[in-house]
């Protein structure tokens, strides 16, 4: 700004002294720094693998004769031990660091899914070493998935875009992950699906180790026992009503609606149009988790929570669809809208428990988080069954279109989850 006793016609100017240089102030790193890049890769990597597993697991086990039950209990036992281990996994992710613990988890996992790889390809493994494999995998997946949560704040200055690139890429390496397995059964055996798995987890773990996170002040905390840790960590849970609210909504949502979703949609699909069109349906989903990510990238609402509910009425789309028996043409519209819409509120809920839980309790409450919607949609999807044959299953999808216009309901009706804002310099 020029001073005003140099404006005038003739008159003396002076030359001020130069200001000092004031470095600027301290902060986050942009998006794409070093430790994003590798942290984005290392997700990139692990959930293409992830997407690979349910297809090698069903190729090896039901084209060796194997009963179809045998594929769900393999799947059971990763679903199993990550739900009962996930809150442990929270507590040393806070008390250890989330880096060192996931780099541990994808270390446990890279030899489990190595060993399969040589079982199929040698022959038929017996059953137990099968489950018991996939159980290591649950274990270092509840290992590993709490400090997702808190990495993310810690790397980029921009949480919600960090979160709405990373649902991206998920959702295109979900959609990769099976398409690759399906190509390497054409081109080798199943042995070749477990062995690509397990590399993506010496990936994950090298890019892991090769980031360079500077160390927060709790991290040198006196930390206190295991049991300790869980109940601070229930109460920083408790003292937010925003939190648990959502969370105690999410779990009915997971066992009414979203649980028995997943279940009677391969089921309908596949029975009135066959598995090549539930095939389509799964990848225009994905390709609909995508846009909703990268809605999530141009959007900032004031009131991250509120604007995720509000997306959340595309969800019983889909139901409405399905349960009214739509063509495929209408089916696949329901599916893209409701990824859309899951994809955002998923964002919007991410980056709203990132910014406004304490870091040193994040990875707790990531896992509270967790555990509560896996437990209950695991519920959801076997009671799904029985409950479809009692009544048909059309009935408990529109049923279920209309207990998650319910839920959005819920969530605005909650005071405290409405008028949640944006953290301050989000």
């Amino acid at each position: 700004m020029t001073d005003k006793r140099t404006d005038k016609p003739g008159a003396r100017t002076y030359k001020s002294a130069a200001a000092p240089r004031i470095p600027p102030p301290a902060g986050p790193p942009p998006l794409w720094n070093r430790d994003f890049r590798l942290f984005f890769t290392a997700r990139a990597v692990a959930v293409l693998g992830e997407g690979m597993v349910p297809v090698g697991l069903a190729a090896g086990l039901l084209d060796d004769g194997r009963p179809d039950s045998t594929v769900g209990y393999a799947l059971g036992a990763w679903i199993g031990t990550f739900a009962l281990l996930v809150l442990v996994g929270g507590v040393l992710a806070d008390r250890f660091s989330a880096r060192r613990m996931m780099i541990i988890a994808d270390l446990l996992r890279l030899p489990g899914a190595a060993v399969l790889a040589i079982a199929f390809t040698a022959g038929s493994p017996p059953l137990w070493s099968v489950y018991a494999l996939s159980a290591l995998s649950g274990v270092g997946a509840a290992l590993f998935q709490p400090g997702v949560a808190s990495t993310i704040p810690r790397i980029a200055a921009d949480v919600q875009r960090a979160n709405a690139v990373l649902r991206v890429v998920e959702s295109l390496m979900t959609m990769a992950g099976p398409a690759l397995a399906g190509l390497l059964l054409v081109l080798w055996d199943v042995g070749a699906v477990f062995a690509v798995d397990a590399a993506t987890f010496g990936v994950s773990a090298l890019c892991l180790a090769l980031m360079r996170i500077p160390a927060a002040a709790h991290d040198r905390r006196k930390r206190g026992s295991m049991r300790a840790e869980l109940a601070l960590g229930w109460r920083e849970f408790t003292e937010r009503t925003w939190l648990w609210g959502v969370i105690v909504i999410w779990t009915g949502y997971g066992l009414t609606v979203a649980g028995p979703m997943v279940t009677l949609t391969a089921t309908v699909v596949t029975g009135e149009h066959g598995s090549t069109a539930y095939g389509l349906l799964m990848a225009v989903s994905g390709a609909g988790n995508a846009a909703g990510g990268l809605l999530a990238l141009r959007l900032r609402p004031r009131r991250p929570l509120a604007a995720g509910a509000v997306a959340l009425l595309g969800l019983p789309v889909n139901l409405y669809l399905l349960g009214t028996g739509a063509p495929v043409g209408w089916l696949a519209a329901g599916q893209f809208v409701t990824g859309a819409a899951f994809a955002f509120w998923l964002v919007m809920w991410s980056t709203s428990v990132q910014t406004h839980v304490p870091q040193e309790a994040l990875n707790r409450m990531h896992a509270y988080d967790v555990a509560g919607s896996l437990l209950m949609m695991a519920a959801g999807r076997a009671l799904a069954g029985p409950v479809a044959e009692a009544v048909g299953a059309e009935r408990v999808l529109l049923a279920g279109s209309g207990l998650a216009v319910l839920v959005v309901a819920a969530l605005l009706l909650v005071r405290p989850i409405r008028t949640l804002g944006r953290a301050q310099g989000v």
